[in-house]
């Protein structure tokens, strides 16, 4: 048999082997073709099928190294990205007040819904059986709320509420 038959028969092994390696079937799959197509350009001097095999597995462990590399400058990026877009906790403060108020000026049960839902992080199901409503119907109305409340911010803030303010001092 010769070396890409001896690869390719064990297509299930090593895609077995990435799979608990990433976590990810599908990422696991695209690394094994790269793979392949790479044994394809540069093992074909190989002529020992287990020898093959050894060169192969060693060639998907550095794939995997190289990964999970990319991923942790990728994330590093994300992260210090969301660092220096986030805004300071005292724009946050200010911002929230700013909506806290307008939000209270909706009809009562739009209000509520954002105050549960947005502010204080409640799940939705949790928000509806507290409403006495269906899940579905929580979900309207928290659609209907958040629109309500876009429209407050918009009349109340004017260019604001497009751009992005940082003085919150809009009346």
């Amino acid at each position: 048999m010769d070396v890409t038959a001896r690869l390719v028969d064990s297509h299930r092994d090593f895609l077995g082997f990435l799979e608990r390696r990433l976590g990810d079937r599908a990422l696991a799959e695209d690394i094994l073709q790269d793979a392949f197509v790479k044994s394809i350009e540069k093992g074909a001097d190989l002529r020992d099928d287990e020898a093959a095999i050894a060169w192969f597995y060693r060639m998907l462990r550095n794939a995997v190294i190289d990964h999970h590399r990319r991923a942790g400058v990728q994330n590093r990026r994300l992260e210090e990205l969301a660092r220096e877009t986030s805004p300071s906790p005292e724009i946050e403060r200010a911002i929230c007040a700013c909506v806290g108020h307008l939000a209270s000026t909706l009809k009562p049960e739009y209000a509520d819904a954002i105050q549960r839902i947005e502010v204080e992080g409640a799940p939705l199901q949790t928000f509806a059986a507290e409403a006495g409503i269906t899940a579905n119907n929580a979900a309207v109305r928290v659609h209907r709320a958040r629109e309500a409340l876009r429209k407050q911010v918009h009349a109340s803030c004017g260019t604001c509420a497009e751009h992005g303010c940082v003085d919150c001092t809009c009346a």
